[in-house]
């Protein structure tokens, strides 16, 4: 795949950016990428990946520094211009119209082309055929999975006639097998030439399709090396600046005996799914392990009362919450994190301020009514503090954060605070080891005050490491629970598959 002896067909020489005169989210920075060539971008939340991205695509104008295009310098002002040049982005969420067609979602918006049916349907399938994947044409985008609308924002890059794709986290809400069409349509790609800048914050697929690599730390470059010159040791070395140590099942301590914070009996979402029957005790985190599609949100979901078809029943300190709102949930001490931060957890044009104090807002509120704002920034000032959110003050809108620290927003919602029990759904999706890291100690430390938490996620390795005991959903039912140092990662990936494993060796602790 790699052409290393191809002239590059984007530098980035000493290239800095600021918003203000002071701050300096990219100081310094080197790139080269080349025509064929997989280059990946990695960094923690908040290492000026995302800025990057913007000033190679045109949304932001560089402060100092030279930028060459295909040999020569230029000096774009808008995304327009470096599309016309050339340059795509393929974002983390797919931008489409969910309405519209796949053929006219594809060609949506490519500049200089009048639109005619035939023609571009003969274009579509010439596109599909490219890259191995077929999809209908006629399909409405709505009718796809995640996996698919991906694949289609993909080609309306392509359509554009890219010659470099800027890929954002393409595969954080994808399953395993709609990860690897992913990565085999990037193959296919790079080897006629196209270039990529691929940012992942799953280290294994950097090493598994990456080419070249640039990491970045506060804005500035940290390693440039070939695929075969790194590790994972040394990727998050690079990112962090120190080692980053990760346990599998190093189950945190747990009294046997704490009374049942959540109780949830025959509790069937949607009318169809489980029935469900577990408790969750004070102290305890409780790892749901499950594929996209095995019930998993739709169990939370009826867990906080948001589930009008649910039967059974769920609840909290003897408060019942299925079938009751959300709000009677929040009453009661439960606490949701959601799966989509930016639909469900955060309104992106608030500020910090704002979204950190919207659980609470009554108690932040004069006769419950009237949002005190002094009351609300103290509230912000304190979640700042405690989740570490780097931000220029409480008074930035979320939607500039980066993503770790847009989720610990999410966080600050509810902790510190007076939840008794925290529900997360895949709380890590889309973040970096080190604020990983930082949200799954939050977790324990809440679980450590004596309070209960319920956690989704897809990867099963974090269930391994942070909780005490794994509940494993497939095709919506309960097909084991154990505790987790009682099992492996081999056997919940099998069980969560629909097949039953044996369950290999502990495995110690070891540094990524």
């Amino acid at each position: 795949m790699t052409q290393p002896l191809s002239e590059p067909i984007l530098v980035f020489d000493d290239v800095y950016k600021t918003f203000d005169g002071v701050n300096y989210p990219l100081r310094g920075v080197h790139l080269t990428v080349r025509p064929g060539v997989v280059h990946a971008l990695i960094g923690s939340n908040g290492a000026g990946k995302s800025v990057l991205l913007k000033l190679i695509n045109g949304t932001h104008t560089r402060s100092k520094g030279t930028v060459k295009w295909l040999g020569k310098e230029v000096h774009w002002t808008s995304p327009g211009e470096a599309i016309a040049a050339g340059i795509s982005t393929v974002p983390q969420h797919a931008q489409v119209a969910p309405t519209m067609s796949v053929l006219d979602n594809v060609f949506l918006g490519r500049p200089g082309k009048l639109f005619n049916a035939s023609r571009l349907r003969a274009e579509l399938d010439a596109l599909m055929a490219r890259i191995g994947y077929e999809l209908n044409p006629d399909a409405t985008v709505d009718e796809l999975s995640v996996g698919e609308c991906q694949m289609v924002s993909l080609m309306q890059a392509l359509a554009r006639g890219g010659k470099l794709l800027l890929l954002d986290e393409p595969t954080a809400s994808l399953t395993a097998h709609e990860r690897e069409v992913v990565f085999e349509a990037v193959r296919t790609l790079a080897a006629p030439g196209i270039a990529f800048v691929y940012v992942s914050h799953f280290l294994d697929e950097i090493l598994d399709l990456a080419d070249e690599v640039t990491v970045l730390r506060d804005g500035q470059v940290t390693l440039e090396a070939s695929r075969e010159d790194v590790t994972k040791s040394s990727l998050v070395s690079a990112m962090l600046g120190k080692e980053l140590c990760q346990s599998e099942n190093l189950v945190p301590e747990l009294s046997p005996d704490g009374p049942a914070v959540l109780s949830v009996s025959e509790l069937a979402p949607l009318g169809n799914l489980g029935p469900f029957s577990f408790d969750v005790k004070a102290g305890e985190i409780v790892g749901i392990a499950g594929l996209l599609g095995s019930g998993r949100t739709e169990l939370l979901s009826a867990i906080y009362g948001e589930d009008p078809k649910a039967t059974g029943t769920a609840s909290i300190g003897g408060v019942e919450t299925a079938r009751a709102g959300a709000a009677n949930a929040v009453r009661a001490g439960m606490a949701l994190v959601p799966e989509d931060r930016n639909r469900s957890g955060l309104i992106g044009e608030w500020s910090i301020a704002d979204n950190a104090s919207l659980a609470y807002l009554p108690q932040l509120s004069k006769r419950g009514l009237f949002p005190i704002p002094l009351a609300q920034r103290e509230r912000a000032e304190e979640a700042k503090a405690y989740l570490d959110i780097r931000c220029s003050s409480i008074d930035q809108p979320v939607n500039e954060l980066s993503g770790g620290n847009a989720q610990k927003v999410v966080f600050a919602k509810w902790v510190p605070g007076t939840a008794k029990l925290l529900m997360l759904d895949d709380p890590t999706v889309g973040i970096d080891v080190g604020a990983k890291a930082e949200l799954l100690q939050l977790v324990k430390d809440f679980a450590k005050q004596g309070k209960a938490v319920l956690m989704v996620s897809s990867e099963f390795e974090e269930l391994l490491s942070t909780c005490h005991r794994i509940i494993v959903v497939a095709k919506g039912r309960i097909v084991a629970q154990m505790q987790a140092w009682e099992t492996d990662l081999h056997e919940v990936t099998e069980l969560a598959s629909g097949s039953a494993g044996q369950p290999q060796a502990r495995r110690e602790l070891t540094c990524i």
